[in-house]
C-alpha cells in the first residue's frame, strides 16, 4: 500500500518549528507512508495521495494548486491535520470550498490511533480501485433468461470502476470445449456417474482457462445452464477451480453478482461464495444459502455430487469453516448495495437443494427485511470474516 503525504503550509509559520511538529505528529501514526514535502509534481500518482495541512493560512495556497492537482488526479482530496496551528480550521474552509465546486474530499483528524485506521481504510480502497482500473470481465453468453433484474450499465460501471465488460457469444466457448483435449482426472468418487462425467467437466475448464487468456479477462461470468443441454454437464467444477486460482469466476451470466465478486477480489484478496437464499426466518434472522459450486479456496474440504435442477454432470459440496461472514452485493447501476455481517453456524447436506448450503445467522434480524422488501436481485456473495466497514468505504 502506497500512501504518499504532501505538505500545505503558510509562509507566516516557522519552518524549522513546524517541523519538529510535523515529525512528532507523523511518528505517532502507525502506517507506512513517503513525506514528499510541497513538492506535488507526482501528486496522484500513488495508490493514496493526503495533503497534510500543517497550518493556518493555507487556503489561498490550496486554490491555485487546485488546477494542477485536477489535471494529475479526480479522485477525492483528503485532508490531513493534527488540529495545531489552525490547520482544522484551514482544512473546514479548504472543504467547504472543494465541495462547493462539485468536489468530494475529507478531513481526517482525530486521535493517532482513528487517523491510523482511517488511514489504512483509504489506502486498501483506493489500492482496489486501482487493481479494478482497466480490469476486463467477460459475459460469457447472456445473462440467464430468470435474470430479469440483473441487468448493467457498462458505460457506467467504466465509468465508476474502472471495468471494461466484454461480451463472448455462447459458440465461443462450445467451440473452444469441441477443441479441449482430454486430460487425467485430479477428482475421484465413488460414483460412477460423476466419475463419467469428470472428464468433459476439465474440457470446460480448460476452455474457460482458454477464454480467459484469449481475451485478457480477469474474471467472467457464464451462462451455465446452457452447457446442460449443449455438452450434458456444467461448469461447476470449473468455476470452482478458477475462482481458487484468483479469476473472478460467475454463475448464470449475473452479472451484477460478478461485479460484487471483483470488488471483493480487489479489495480483500479472497474469493467470494456466489448463493441465493433458500429460506429466511424473519423473526431469528437465520437464513439458508445454497449453490452448486464455491471456490475450493474457501472451503475445509468438499465433496462431489451432481448439479442439483439437472441431476446430470459435477457440483461441488463445500464445507466452509464455520464462524464470522460477511454478505455482499451491488446493483447493476451502482446505485444500491447491501452488506450484512453474520455468523455462519452449519452446513448442510439437504437432497432438494443445491449442493452446497450455508445456514448463517445475520447479526441483525432486522436486516432479513431486506431480503422480503427490497432486494437486489437473488443471488448474494458470501465471504469470510467482518469486512462491513471496507467495503462501505469503497462504494462511497
Amino acid at each position: 500500500m502506497e500512501i504518499a503525504i504532501y505538505t500545505l503550509t503558510s509562509e507566516l509559520h516557522d519552518e524549522k518549528a513546524i517541523a519538529a511538529v510535523t515529525q512528532e505528529f507523523l511518528s505517532s501514526l502507525r502506517v507506512e507512508y513517503t513525506l514528499k514535502g510541497g513538492d506535488y509534481t507526482d501528486y496522484g500518482s500513488q495508490a493514496l495521495s493526503i495533503i497534510y495541512v500543517r497550518t493556518g493560512g493555507t487556503e489561498g495556497i490550496f486554490r491555485r494548486l487546485l488546477p494542477q492537482l485536477r489535471q494529475q488526479s479526480q479522485k477525492p482530496f483528503y485532508l490531513l491535520t493534527s488540529g495545531k496551528s489552525n490547520s482544522l480550521a484551514a482544512s473546514m474552509e479548504i472543504l467547504s470550498f472543494l465541495q462547493q465546486n462539485g468536489m468530494q474530499g475529507e478531513i481526517i483528524h482525530g486521535s493517532a490511533d482513528y487517523i491510523s485506521h482511517r488511514l489504512e481504510i483509504l489506502g486498501c480502497v483506493s489500492e482496489a480501485r486501482r487493481k479494478m482500473k482497466g480490469c476486463r470481465l467477460g459475459i460469457i453468453g447472456q445473462p440467464s433468461d430468470w435474470l430479469i433484474s440483473s441487468m448493467v450499465e457498462p458505460t457506467r460501471v467504466k465509468e465508476c470502476l474502472g471495468i471494461e465488460l466484454v461480451e463472448i457469444p455462447m459458440d465461443e466457448l462450445l467451440q473452444a470445449i469441441d477443441a479441449a483435449p482430454e486430460t487425467a482426472c485430479q477428482e475421484d468418487t465413488t460414483s460412477e456417474a460423476i466419475r463419467k462425467s469428470l472428464p468433459m467437466a476439465n474440457r470446460i475448464y480448460g476452455a474457460l482457462q482458454n477464454i480467459v487468456d484469449q481475451y485478457h479477462l480477469q474474471g467472467f461470468t457464464l451462462r451455465c445452464f446452457d452447457l446442460l443441454t449443449a455438452v450434458h454437464n456444467t461448469g461447476c467444477m470449473a468455476l470452482a477451480r478458477l475462482n481458487a486460482q484468483g479469476i473472478v469466476a460467475g454463475c448464470e451470466g449475473d452479472v451484477p453478482a460478478m461485479l460484487s465478486m471483483m470488488i471483493v477480489q480487489s479489495l480483500l484478496g479472497i474469493s467470494g461464495f456466489q448463493a441465493n437464499p433458500a429460506s429466511i426466518n424473519p423473526e431469528t434472522g437465520e437464513m439458508l444459502f445454497a449453490h452448486c459450486t464455491i471456490p475450493f479456496n474457501m472451503v475445509e474440504r468438499y465433496e462431489l455430487d451432481t448439479h442439483f435442477e439437472s441431476g446430470i454432470g459435477v457440483g461441488i459440496r463445500g464445507y466452509m469453516k464455520e464462524g464470522p461472514v460477511t454478505i455482499f452485493k451491488v446493483s447493476g447501476d451502482l446505485s444500491r448495495s447491501f452488506i450484512a455481517e453474520g455468523t455462519l453456524v452449519r452446513s448442510e447436506a439437504k437432497s432438494d437443494l443445491c449442493r452446497t448450503q450455508q445456514v448463517i445467522q445475520l447479526a441483525d434480524s432486522r436486516q432479513t427485511d431486506y431480503f422480503l422488501t427490497r432486494p437486489i436481485g437473488n443471488h448474494h456473495i458470501i465471504l469470510p470474516g467482518y469486512h462491513r466497514e471496507l467495503l462501505e468505504n469503497i462504494l462511497k
